[in-house]
């Protein structure tokens, strides 16, 4: 249909052109003047057959079908590719916008499909299982970008291993006062002072509900389609593993029911659910870190999950999430606690190193160090999705480099 519109449109402009040309020539013809007729005639426009339109017309049709054809035969790697590297175009605009505002324009498209999905297969060596969960690959993204569950189809299809959504606060709160989110360029750094701005579990409990109820649809009529016994990664919420991660409301007295509630509203969507006691911008909930304050926090967390009914699967693994700058006696404190009640994520039990990652060698470091997972966030903001497969592919080279056979032989490598 489009080629036969360009043929329209070419021949119609041909018809004009010749018209505006005979009139211009009938115009000059009638001075005296050689000069004016020179100053006034049209150039000469060659006259074009009904068999030259057609053939003009088969041509263009040629062309467009010859694309067509090129582009169908581009392989899906190769297409893939060129759609991830596109991204960086759009990148400088993003620069230009409030941090803010960029970032909700950036959830926003990813809510809504216009980032590109991931059709490539990762890597075997990539490939790892943790709490009975299977990991396409090692790399998530932290909570704190899709902080009310907007996005996550969207943000797995971009080729995460998994994506941590969240925190998610009991009831909606704004959070502190705008501007609270800084770029430092030149560093590679933001400056977050959010303060869990959060519209509550409700509303994230409906769009987690709405995905959950979608992915059994698709599973169950892949099923029956074409049954197949292969295990494939992923987890609840589509091809990559769901994370809920809950913190409390910062005007809340009970820190404990904050967090219980979170657990009875959320956990039957998550993979796995994190405890947030890392942020400096809600008063006192730092406070939680401590021995003493952090073993009765998380023993209620574990009896109310454990209260729930849960089928084959069990019920999700509980993580702590924890602050980046404390002592090493806190840090003993809490391991100390983690391994005493069996928390599923800390200790002499896997670890997600969240932070500080912008490249395959970034994610290796960490790995080695002791990290089972790894999580960016502020190397996302700046590189967009092209830095995915970039940091994954990356992450292959280095496990190759070094005579690794899988990611899980590399993690804690430096301290055997």
């Amino acid at each position: 249909m489009a080629a036969w519109k360009i043929l329209r449109d070419f021949s119609y402009r041909r018809v004009i052109s010749s018209t505006l040309g005979r009139s211009r020539h009938c115009f000059s013809s009638s001075s005296s003047s050689s000069s004016s007729s020179a100053a006034y005639a049209a150039p000469k426009i060659p006259h074009f057959s009904k068999r030259g339109r057609l053939l003009t017309g088969a041509t263009t049709l040629g062309l467009v079908i010859a694309t067509g054809a090129y582009v169908s035969t581009v392989d899906e790697a190769t297409f893939c590719g060129w759609l991830f590297s596109a991204t960086k175009l759009v990148n400088p605009f993003f620069a230009l916008l409030d941090a803010e505002v960029a970032h909700t324009l950036a959830v926003s498209a990813a809510a809504r499909g216009w980032v590109p999905r991931e059709k490539r297969p990762d890597p075997a060596i990539l490939g790892l299982e943790v709490w009975g969960r299977k990991f396409s690959n090692p790399l998530g993204l932290a909570a704190g970008f899709d902080k009310n569950a907007e996005a996550v189809e969207g943000l797995l299809g971009l080729g995460f291993g998994f994506v941590e959504v969240g925190s998610v606060t009991p009831v909606p709160q704004e959070g502190n006062p705008k501007p609270r989110i800084f770029r430092l360029r030149q560093e590679g750094a933001i400056i977050n002072r959010c303060g869990f701005n959060s519209e509550g579990i409700v509303a994230v409990a409906k769009r987690l509900g709405a995905q959950h109820g979608k992915r059994k649809l698709d599973e169950t009529s892949r099923t029956s389609s074409s049954p197949n016994d292969e295990v494939k990664a992923g987890g609840k919420a589509g091809p990559g593993i769901l994370g809920v991660n809950i913190g409390k409301n910062k005007t809340s007295e009970d820190a404990a029911a904050d967090y219980v509630q979170g657990v009875h509203t959320l956990s039957q969507y998550a993979d796995y659910l994190v405890i947030n006691v890392s942020s400096p911008n809600t008063p006192g909930l730092r406070m939680l870190q401590g021995r003493k304050q952090l073993k009765d926090l998380v023993k209620k967390v574990q009896a109310a999950r454990d209260e729930m009914q849960w089928g084959e699967e069990g019920p999700p693994p509980l993580l702590v999430k924890i602050a980046p700058d404390l002592s090493k006696e806190d840090l003993e404190d809490i391991a100390a606690v983690a391994v005493a009640l069996r928390l599923d994520g800390l200790g002499k039990i896997p670890l997600i190193g969240c932070g500080g990652i912008s490249s395959g060698e970034d994610a290796y470091r960490k790995i080695r160090a002791g990290a089972t997972l790894v999580q960016l966030y502020t190397a996302f903001a700046y590189g967009g999705p092209a830095l995915i497969p970039q940091i994954k592919a990356e992450l292959a080279e280095c496990l190759e480099r070094d005579g690794f056979k899988s990611i899980i032989e590399a993690v804690g490598a430096d301290y055997r």
